[in-house]
């Protein structure tokens, strides 16, 4: 995927504004939560919630034979803003271990909505997905 940057812009920290994605095959991944197989949380804390909500959509996507450099879009729903600044740099931290790939740490393009609350309690953060996975790979 090519990281797009209109000229005299500023380069974010942490996301792509854009990306221009080959043609492939598209995945779309639901909402994922902290929750583990099960459908339990281990944790009501964010930071070990995000982890496994990334961990998540990284499986439902293996599933469709992707990777994290595949993945385009990411959009973030947060019902504490609070938490989740206070933990940036853990975040940032898990973030950079989960979606390393060969070339380095990949960055698709996110948004994080801040909501007062999720279906699924005690959640705190949940990530949907979208990916295009090359039809080489």
């Amino acid at each position: 995927m090519q990281a797009l940057l209109p000229p005299g812009w500023a380069p974010p920290i942490g996301y792509a504004n854009g990306l221009l994605a080959p043609a492939g095959r598209m995945v779309f991944i639901a909402g994922q939560v902290g929750w583990n197989a099960e459908q339990r949380f281990e944790s009501e804390d964010i930071v070990p919630q995000f982890e496994q909500a990334l961990k998540n959509v990284l499986a439902v996507l293996a599933q469709a034979g992707g990777g994290p450099q595949h993945i385009g879009r990411i959009t973030a729903f947060c019902c504490d803003k609070p938490a989740y600044l206070a933990a940036r740099r853990q975040l940032g931290a898990i973030w950079r271990t989960l979606m390393a790939t060969p070339t380095g740490t990949h960055y698709p393009a996110m948004s994080m909505i801040f909501v007062s609350d999720l279906l699924d309690n005690p959640g705190k953060i949940e990530l949907e997905a979208t990916a295009v996975i090359p039809d080489s790979a």
